[in-house]
């Protein structure tokens, strides 16, 4: 993966959503993983839909279990995942 947008803050979303429909208009394969307050971005309908574009996408399980409300759309995953994502990606961007 080209670039791993590793978000933490739910005020993030629409420099997330502009960041994702770029790569995607580019076509750069990136992912996301969704942690800490972030994690609600999951059920926010505008961003579901530009991480549809990504090649992977996880949100924390634990942050979502804390945050999120009803089921999530997306894979829940660790600090693993997280980790795994990191080794697989040439760039990071924090938000």
């Amino acid at each position: 993966m080209d670039i791993l947008f590793l978000v933490s803050r739910a005020e993030s979303a629409p420099v997330l959503s502009g960041l994702l429909r770029a790569c995607a208009r580019r076509q750069i394969l990136c992912g996301v993983f969704l942690t800490g307050p972030a994690a609600v971005l999951a059920g926010n309908p505008q961003i579901d839909i530009d991480l549809r574009a990504c090649t992977r996408v996880a949100v924390c399980e634990y942050s979502w279990e804390r945050f999120g409300r009803g089921s999530c759309l997306n894979a829940l995953g660790s600090q693993t995942d997280n980790s795994a994502m990191v080794a697989s990606a040439r760039r990071i961007v924090s938000l």
